[in-house]
C-alpha cells in the first residue's frame, strides 16, 4: 500500500469510537519491546548493523502475512521527510523516538493501521497494537501472536533470570507496555486528577499525555500504563491495568453525574459554547481546539449534544495537529496560518461551512 494512503488519511481503526467503555476509553494499546542476539542495541550500533537488523525483521514479517492474516506495508523512515514523519507520530503509528532516528529504521504497518512494528527504535523491535475502546485482552492476543511468529524465526535476546533484554531497564522482563487512552474531562474539571495521578503512581502505573512520555494531556486525554515490566507476568500487568482503569472509569462517571446534578445549566452552556467555537471560529489554536473537542465529546456522551459522530471528534484530534495540517494544506504554515486552516477544517468536517465560507471555496475532502 502507498505511503501516501497512511499520510493523507486521518481516519484509523482505533478512532472508531467502539469497544467497551468507549465513552471514556478512546483506545487500548499493547507494545512489546524485543532485541536480537548478536547485535548491539540501537543506542550504540553501527549503520551496517542497523541495516542487517532491519532486513532480517522485515523479511520475516512480510513472509508471514498469510499466517498473521494481515497485509503489511514497509516504510523506510530515512526516506520520509521530517513533515511526513511527524504525521505518522500524530497518528500514533510511530514513536517520536523513531521519527528522529539517524540510523536505518522502518515501520511495517497493517492496512487497517491497527498494527505497527517499529524497527530500530529504542529497541530492535517494537510491536504495537491499538484497538478502539477498552480491549486489553484482544490487543494482547494480537501482539502476542505477532511476537510468536517473529520469535520462531529470529534469535531474541533473552535471559532466564531477567527475561527479555532491552535498552531501557524499565522495559526488561516481559517487555510489555500496556496502556489505555482515556478522556477524563469531569475529573479534570472537578480538580481530582492530581490526587488520582498520585494514587496511580503508588500502584506502579504512570499517567502521561496523549502522545506518551513528555507530552501534555491535550483535550483532557490521558494515557495510563504500567511503569515497569520486570517481576510481573504479562497476565498480572494486564489484570492490574484493567482494575485501575475500571476504577478511574467509575470515578469519571461519578464526577460527570455530579456536574450534571449540581451545575446543569452551567455545564450545558459550556458544552454548547465549545460546539459554537468549533463550528464557527475563524481562528483555532491547538489548545483551544483540544479543549472544545473535549467539551463536545463530553456533551455527546452525556446525551446533551446530538447529531455529531464521536469518531469525527477522534479524527479531529489527529488532523488538528501541526504536522497533519501542513500535510493536508500541501505547504508549510506559520502558526497563525495553521490556526486559520485548523478552524476551516473543523467547520468543513462538522458540515456547517458549506454556505458560510466568505471565499466561496469548495470544502476539502477530509
Amino acid at each position: 500500500m502507498s505511503i501516501e494512503r497512511f499520510l493523507n488519511n486521518s481516519v484509523t481503526s482505533w478512532m472508531a469510537g467502539e469497544g467497551e467503555h468507549a465513552d471514556i476509553v478512546m483506545s487500548t494499546r499493547i507494545r512489546l519491546a524485543r532485541n536480537l542476539t548478536g547485535y548491539r542495541f540501537p543506542l550504540s550500533f553501527t549503520e551496517n548493523e542497523a541495516l542487517q537488523v532491519d532486513q532480517a525483521i522485515s523479511a520475516v514479517l512480510l513472509d508471514a502475512e498469510a499466517e498473521l492474516e494481515s497485509t503489511f506495508s514497509y516504510i523506510d523512515i530515512k526516506e520520509l521527510s521530517a513533515l511526513n514523519r511527524q504525521v505518522l507520530v500524530e497518528k500514533h503509528l510511530i514513536s517520536p523516538k523513531l521519527a528522529h532516528s539517524e540510523v536505518a529504521g522502518s515501520v511495517l504497518l497493517s492496512d487497517d493501521e491497527a498494527v505497527s512494528v517499529m524497527v530500530n527504535e529504542e529497541d530492535h523491535i517494537r510491536i504495537q497494537c491499538i484497538f478502539p475502546g477498552m480491549q486489553l485482552n484482544e490487543a494482547w492476543r494480537q501482539a502476542n501472536h505477532i511476537d510468536d511468529v517473529l520469535e520462531k524465526e529470529l534469535p531474541y535476546a533473552f535471559d532466564e533470570q531477567f527475561g527479555y533484554l532491552t535498552s531501557c531497564p524499565t522495559n526488561t522482563g516481559t517487555g510489555l507496555r500496556a496502556s489505555v487512552m482515556m478522556h477524563l474531562p469531569a475529573l479534570t474539571m472537578t480538580k481530582q486528577m492530581d490526587r488520582i495521578v498520585t494514587a496511580i503512581t503508588r500502584l506502579g502505573m504512570v499517567v502521561r499525555g496523549i502522545y506518551g512520555e513528555g507530552s501534555e494531556a491535550l483535550g483532557n486525554v490521558y494515557q495510563v500504563s504500567n511503569q515497569t515490566t520486570l517481576g510481573k507476568s504479562e497476565e498480572d500487568i494486564l489484570t492490574d491495568l484493567q482494575s485501575i482503569t475500571e476504577q478511574i472509569i467509575q470515578k469519571e462517571r461519578e464526577a460527570r453525574a455530579a456536574l450534571l446534578h449540581t451545575r446543569p445549566n452551567v455545564l450545558e452552556d459550556r458544552l454548547y459554547r465549545s460546539l459554537g467555537v468549533l463550528t464557527y471560529a475563524r481562528l483555532l489554536s491547538t489548545e483551544e481546539a483540544g479543549r472544545c473537542l473535549s467539551d463536545v465529546r463530553l456533551g455527546i456522551d452525556l446525551g446533551l449534544i446530538k447529531g455529531v459522530d464521536v469518531s469525527i471528534l477522534n479524527e479531529c484530534m489527529v488532523f488538528m495537529q501541526p504536522g497533519f495540517l501542513q500535510k493536508y494544506a500541501g505547504t508549510s504554515l506559520q502558526p497563525e496560518e495553521r490556526d486559520v486552516f485548523r478552524a476551516k477544517l473543523f467547520r468543513e468536517r462538522l458540515q456547517v461551512d458549506n454556505n458560510l465560507d466568505n471565499e466561496g471555496e469548495e470544502p476539502h475532502d477530509v
